[in-house]
């Protein structure tokens, strides 16, 4: 987006204010204005410190209109579940074969998914597919032995969400062509479930700041008081 356009966009928000999720949703479509299908992005700053493992949430969420990006998934798995992988529609199968694939540099998928028996071989990949945020786990359902479902929530639009180290959840809840409602609904959605995650183990105030974006445009403040209204 030209300087000249973020400008513009800049001049629809007031900065100092709190909106809705139905408003913020409005404007985040509003200032989306580079050329391309933006994505738009929801930014969660929370309440919680990332280094103790008692305040660490992650898990998933099926987004009711996914994403509306394309999501290539390649799954670790042998025999029957590496057939009941690529009948679901799994962009990449293997075992050994794909793991010395990625040992080598290659990672041209979104998310991996693996079954529990090969997760020693999976294990392996820590150094390459953590930092990547490509690790199969089981607390996003990205290890199950029930693969071809696995599959088909990853494609249909089931993301994960995690902390990272600086306390914020980032995901996407879809493209800017989508309409108001179809994005408020998986805004939602995901708000809904990190509320539900919340650790016992929380102190204080739990979501400390939300705000959306479009891949180019400001960020739009939401009031986490206010984080699940319609």
């Amino acid at each position: 987006m030209s300087g000249k356009n973020y400008k513009a966009s800049l001049e629809l928000i007031d900065r100092d204010k709190l909106y809705l999720p139905k408003e913020a949703i409005k404007l985040v479509k509003e200032t989306a204005k580079a050329k391309f299908d933006e994505t738009i992005e929801l930014h969660l700053r929370m309440g919680l410190d990332p280094k103790k493992a008692d305040q660490q949430i992650r898990g998933a969420v099926s987004l009711p209109h996914g994403t509306g990006k394309e999501v290539k998934v390649a799954v670790f798995a042998k025999g029957e579940k590496a057939k009941e992988a690529s009948d679901a529609g799994a962009d990449f199968v293997g075992a050994e074969d794909l793991a010395e694939k990625i040992e080598k540099g290659w990672s041209d998928f979104d998310v991996s998914v693996a079954t529990p028996d090969i997760m020693s071989l999976v294990g392996k990949l820590g150094k390459v597919l953590g930092p990547q945020g490509l690790m199969p786990n089981p607390k996003a359902g990205t290890v199950t032995f029930d693969i071809g479902k696995a599959v088909k929530d990853v494609k249909a639009g089931k993301i994960e969400y995690r902390l990272d180290k600086a306390g914020i959840i980032h995901v996407q809840v879809g493209k800017k062509s989508f309409s108001e409602k179809d994005l408020l609904d998986n805004y939602l959605a995901v708000t809904e479930e990190v509320i539900k995650a919340k650790p016992a183990a929380a102190k204080g105030k739990y979501i400390k700041s939300i705000s959306v974006a479009s891949t180019m445009g400001p960020g739009i403040k939401i009031d986490p008081l206010k984080a699940t209204e319609h």
